[in-house]
């Protein structure tokens, strides 16, 4: 059984605990392998709790993945009180650099990206970028329809970020700060912010 939390409800401390530590061990193994070959055996037994305790908290190890992603991604989210604010220029630059951060990170993170990794990453990331930009726009308003103009923000940041994260590879890019300023005035255009009183 997936043991759920509605939202607001505090966690018992030892359901945060072994959490935690599946988390861990998780990413312990990622550093050293390959997603596809990660087994739920063996991260129990980096965890060294039986499989049973790892069944009462994910089905499996993609869900667990899924979980690891989006509670890193909201930790940089929230690291920049992005969640917590509303829209403004230089919110939506530091987005686009934490989105470009982030997946340059995850890149590094695992010794082989595997593809199931990769979209699982991009869904999840996408996923709560779209959902804040759209809290964004529900207070400042767009031209175009929240969810319609959120989604396509969602995901032209998440396309160019990974661009930016592959041609970092094979040659120096920009920061993600100076990249998310050259992004910005398209990532706006998307958006349909109106423009600010004069």
């Amino acid at each position: 059984m997936l043991v759920s939390t509605p939202i607001g409800e505090k966690l018992d401390p030892r359901i945060k605990r072994t959490r935690a530590l599946l988390h861990k061990s998780f990413l312990e193994l990622l550093n050293e392998q390959s997603f596809k070959s990660i087994t739920v055996q063996s991260i129990t037994d980096r965890a060294e709790i039986n499989r049973a305790t790892f069944y009462a908290h994910f089905p499996d190890k993609f869900a667990l993945l899924k979980d690891s992603i989006h509670q890193e991604f909201r930790q940089e989210l929230e690291k920049r009180v992005l969640s917590a604010c509303d829209y403004s220029d230089e919110n939506l630059l530091a987005l686009i650099a934490t989105v470009c951060k982030f997946i340059n990170q995850s890149n590094k993170h695992c010794t082989s990206i595997d593809s199931q990794f990769k979209v699982i990453i991009e869904a999840e990331v996408k996923q709560q970028v779209q959902e804040l930009l759209e809290f964004w726009l529900q207070q400042t308003g767009s031209k175009i329809k929240p969810g319609i103009a959120s989604t396509a923000a969602s995901w032209s940041i998440y396309g160019v970020a990974l661009r930016w994260s592959q041609d970092n590879k094979s040659a120096p890019n920009p920061s993600p700060d100076q990249f998310a300023n050259q992004l910005k005035a398209l990532i706006i255009t998307i958006l349909g912010v109106p423009e600010p009183a004069k």
